[in-house]
């Protein structure tokens, strides 16, 4: 997990979220699971899933997209969400972003706290 021994800038958090999204794409799941305080990430790839894929295949049932419990076996469909604008918390610790699939954002936005822990600053 990314440890920074001050509150990190936030282009610095932003960066950390871009390269386990990158990793997230990828399919390298466990890589991405270490960057972040935060574990597993079944649960978020399958609110994202469900969010892109699975919001899509019910506007038009002919889309040929996966069924929903295929979302795990075949991760492709990650190939075609990206991450779009970072809101940040007056705080400074607190942001969330947004998701796109297929170029659109989506309804499901992630959000992240950067926190203090007796090891410095982590991001969960």
């Amino acid at each position: 997990m990314k440890i920074w021994a001050e509150h990190p800038a936030r282009g610095e958090v932003e960066a950390v979220v871009r390269g386990c999204f990158s990793l997230l794409w990828a399919g390298r799941s466990p890589e991405a699971e270490q960057l972040i305080d935060h574990h597993p990430v079944r649960h978020v790839l399958k609110s994202l899933w469900a969010g892109s894929v699975e919001a899509g295949a019910d506007e038009n049932e002919a889309s040929g997209s996966p069924a929903a419990d295929e979302w795990e076996k075949d991760l492709s469909w990650l190939g075609e969400l990206g991450l779009a604008d970072f809101h940040w918390g007056h705080t400074g610790s607190n942001l969330y972003v947004e998701i796109t699939y297929r170029a659109q954002v989506i309804e499901v936005a992630l959000g992240f706290r950067v926190r203090p822990t007796d090891a410095g600053w982590v991001l969960t």
